[in-house]
């Protein structure tokens, strides 16, 4: 089921991003930091980590859109659905595999870089979305799609004007997992060279700079946090009007 945007979560959850950022910012601005910890935390660094993070999680979603909805709506027709379940399982592989596994498996074939990071964020984000598409088309009232079709509608008209937009709440709710998802996998895009804020995480852990660690940290969980914000209010306005309170 999707969860609910309440008008509370929309504007607590920046503020807190917020207040942890200033938090974090004050606190190390006024601590002395050592040479190895001021070239990890230069503005310069910070800045390019966070927008290859960003990236990384724009891309990935974008590839994982391409391919889950497409896929999801191909799997609810006719006989494409007896592929279904093996769609699904080898959708869930992605997710199965720990995350620092699959990128290190992807390693052998893809070598390090961000490629490999970009690919292992989208086959673990891929399940949410199939799943939620192919639920959301499948939990539509049977006689809805036939009143459509007796009206005249074709199968794409039914498609587009019924189907979808009734299992739009569903495939949002997928599409908001996803998103962070990819936020929390690109972090370990550092260990494979494929940039991000897990950079600063991994050089955190290498040089056993705890201050380069807790910034790399409160970065990644700020941005998941907006992520999923920025998330709710396109999920309130795309969900059609009548489906809100449903």
């Amino acid at each position: 089921m999707p969860r609910k945007v309440t008008a509370k979560k929309l504007i607590v959850t920046p503020i807190v991003i917020v207040l942890a950022l200033i938090g974090t910012y004050v606190w190390i601005s006024n601590v002395s930091l050592d040479p190895i910890e001021k070239n990890s935390l230069s503005g310069a660094l910070v800045r390019q980590a966070l927008w290859q993070h960003i990236r990384l999680t724009a891309y990935s979603t974008f590839f994982v859109l391409v391919i889950a909805i497409p896929l999801g709506i191909a799997l609810t027709r006719g006989g494409v659905r007896k592929a279904s379940p093996v769609a699904t399982a080898i959708a869930n592989l992605g997710q199965s595999i720990p995350s620092i596994g699959l990128l290190a498996l992807l390693t052998f074939w893809l070598g390090i870089g961000p490629r490999t990071a970009l690919v292992g964020m989208v086959a673990y984000a891929v399940l949410p979305v199939l799943s939620n598409t192919m639920s959301g088309l499948r939990g539509i009232d049977p006689q809805l799609v036939d009143a459509a079709r007796g009206i005249g509608m074709s199968g794409f008209g039914v498609l587009t004007k019924v189907e979808l937009p009734l299992a739009v709440p569903l495939i949002l709710a997928g599409v908001r997992n996803a998103l962070v998802l990819n936020v929390g996998t690109g972090t370990l895009a550092g260990f494979v060279s494929g940039g991000g804020l897990g950079t600063l995480i991994t050089n955190g852990i290498v040089t056993q700079r705890t201050r380069v660690l807790i910034v790399g940290s409160v970065l990644a969980v700020a941005l998941a946090l907006f992520v999923d914000w920025l998330a709710s209010l396109a999920e309130l306005q795309l969900t059609p009007r009548g489906l809100e309170e449903s």
